[in-house]
């Protein structure tokens, strides 16, 4: 009875560890597209400020 109480313990445990894992997951991936959108429009930004120096040049 010990070990079964032990079995469904360490079994629980590990359910919530993947709960809290996956939802972390889910906030990483959110964060994880966000900088990606902010560093495609960042470089967007730059290579205009770039196109805009070099015809002032010629």
């Amino acid at each position: 009875m010990r070990v079964v109480l032990w079995v469904i313990g360490i079994v629980a445990a590990a359910l919530i560890l993947l709960g809290l894992l996956w939802q972390a997951a889910q906030w990483l991936m959110v964060i994880g597209a966000i900088a990606l959108v902010v560093v495609i429009i960042m470089a967007v930004v730059k290579v205009r400020q770039m196109a805009r120096q070099s015809q002032r040049r010629h």
